[in-house]
């Protein structure tokens, strides 16, 4: 009895959540009123300004709340980016003393990935199980927003798992990609990215565990940051890989314009995460590195081509050649860079990011809930009996002769706990590898890669595309900061892929990705760049950020405008 029952309370929660949902929505009435002048001038604004305006009372708290809970509910109506719709309870909040209008974020609505505990709603996560796991208390993070002045007032769609570069599930239902509805806005959170590229939000946080912030922005077309572990708040959340800490993952900051981005990471370092956080590190923002980079005169970079297990596509290497021309123009020194293998990396983050066997993330499924194909990918090959998956080992490594993806595969097992010692012993070792070979041999200041293969996947691609994510899965393993910044879109003209290029010579991972790039079907889609700096260097990336960016001119890129 215990399956039917499962099955049956798994889509009676469903239907809870999204009936819950659409009554939210509409109780707002007021809401669906059309923008008024005054909405679009607090639109256009970049967050500072906000502030400012809050703090001399100019603007009402009330007035910013209202024009971005506008912007959010036709957001959603496009993409189904949102899950809690907080903006009632919102409005209350900035009469009830609950936030101090004051701090430096005060008035700023911000979005949060549905992982992060808001007092009084649900943490679902994309689980049915989770529904009704609503708290009394604000999670750490939410504290320190409030006590910032920020006003949460959305939260935002993810996958089931948290492990893709797609964002659905049943809870839910599915996100779309504000610029092709075709595609995903990426994952695990893509609900933010597709809030903030379709105007509906500034400012919002989600979490980085393989690319998880880096690559909805890239696929999206807005910016992010992913910082290392230790800058930024971590505790107050709900996960479905609660305890893995081989490749940890980070709450780090999403917005819609690089401005925010550098506002924003400097306003909530300034609240002394720290004093709320056990897992902070108490350092302070350090304006002498932003400043040492704002005027050093010629930068060394490095420029990571390819991570040798995917080439990039057309449109993601000529978006790194734009960043590489502009910063040429200007007279910086250029080296192609060759380090320490990427595919070692991947090698050893997929092992220990999986060690468990998958059976944390499962745990959580209900009979019947639906699995993200590239999860789901994971979880078979990892419980395929021994015997069958040597044969497949073996079929791949010597008769299709792929080394790549017979390596990947050979010892994907959960692991026990000696073979994961043995895997944090390799990861270290890597990581002291890459360090000496950035001091030593690049000498660099910073690197330029692309942060994926490809622009956005078609929904249901990460069946194929699952390990094909090594350019932002690379620098979890090293713990380095990195920023993303959209450069161009792909263009069927410029983008196509060069005759005579075959699919059947690629070794595995990489046809997986690229049985889904298609530059006609793509035309139009964000592609971005990603400026990695090394651990606890977050003044550095953003400066550099604004750098490129002044430095692209007219030429850079132009946000969707908003409906």
């Amino acid at each position: 009895m215990v399956y039917p029952l499962d099955y049956f309370q798994h889509h009676r929660d469903c239907k809870f959540k999204q009936t819950e949902r659409a009554q939210r929505i509409a109780d707002l009435t007021s809401y669906r009123d059309s923008f008024t002048s005054s909405d679009r001038s607090v639109l256009s604004k970049p967050i500072e300004e906000l502030v400012q305006d809050v703090h001399k009372q100019v603007l009402q708290p009330i007035d910013i709340l209202r024009a971005y809970g506008k912007a959010a509910l036709k957001a959603h109506q496009k993409t189904n980016c949102l899950t809690e719709i907080m903006i009632s309870t919102a409005e209350k909040w900035t009469t009830d003393s609950s936030i101090n209008f004051k701090g430096p974020l005060a008035g700023i609505p911000i979005s949060l990935k549905d992982s992060i505990v808001v007092g009084g709603y649900d943490t679902s996560v994309g689980y049915s199980s989770n529904v009704g796991n609503k708290g009394e208390k604000d999670g750490t993070m939410v504290r320190i927003l409030k006590d910032a002045g920020a006003v949460p007032y959305v939260k935002t769609n993810l996958p089931i798992t948290l492990l893709s570069f797609e964002s659905t599930n049943d809870v839910w239902g599915r996100c779309t990609n504000p610029h092709n509805n075709k595609y995903s806005p990426g994952g695990s959170t893509g609900g933010e990215a597709a809030l903030l590229a379709a105007g509906g939000g500034r400012i919002g946080i989600g979490s980085d565990v393989a690319g998880s912030v880096r690559v909805p922005a890239h696929f999206s077309g807005i910016y992010s940051l992913r910082c290392s572990t230790g800058r930024w708040p971590k505790n107050g959340m709900v996960t479905s890989m609660p305890g893995q800490e081989g490749i940890p993952s980070v709450f780090s900051p999403m917005t819609r314009t690089l401005g925010d981005l550098s506002y924003f990471t400097k306003s909530m370092i300034s609240m002394k995460p720290w004093k709320y956080d056990h897992s902070v590190h108490p350092i302070t923002w350090r304006d002498d590195i932003a400043k040492e980079y704002q005027e050093k005169k010629k930068f060394r970079i490095g420029v990571l081509r390819t991570d040798g297990v995917v080439d990039p596509s057309p449109a993601c290497a000529r978006a790194v050649d734009e960043v590489v021309a502009a910063l040429q123009k200007e007279g910086h020194e250029i080296i192609d860079v060759d380090p320490p293998s990427p595919y070692e990396a991947l090698v050893i983050a997929s092992q220990l990011l999986n060690s468990d066997g998958c059976k944390t993330f499962k745990s959580f499924f209900r009979t019947g809930e639906w699995e993200d194909p590239g999860a789901k990918q994971m979880s078979f090959l990892i419980t395929l009996p021994s015997p069958f998956k040597y044969m497949y080992y073996l079929w791949v490594k010597y008769v299709r002769r792929d080394d790549i993806w017979a390596s990947l595969i050979k010892d994907w097992k959960e692991k026990s706990a000696y073979e994961q010692w043995q895997l944090v012993t390799k990861r270290e070792a890597y990581k002291a590898k890459f360090h000496d070979w950035w001091e030593q041999e690049a000498k660099i200041d910073f690197m330029i890669t692309p942060p994926n293969a490809t622009p956005a996947v078609p929904h249901d691609g990460m069946k194929d595309a699952v390990s094909s994510c090594g350019y932002t899965f690379l620098f979890n393993l090293l713990d380095y900061t990195c920023g993303i910044m959209p450069i161009t879109h792909v263009d069927k003209a410029l983008d196509q892929l060069p005759s005579g290029f075959s699919i059947k010579k690629l070794n595995g991972v990489a046809q997986g990705a690229y049985k889904l790039y298609n530059a006609t079907a793509m035309h139009g889609l964000p592609v971005a760049v990603q400026i990695v700096g090394q651990r606890l260097e977050e003044e550095k990336v953003l400066t550099v950020m604004q750098r490129i960016e002044d430095a692209l001119g007219d030429e850079k890129y132009r946000l969707l405008e908003l409906d």
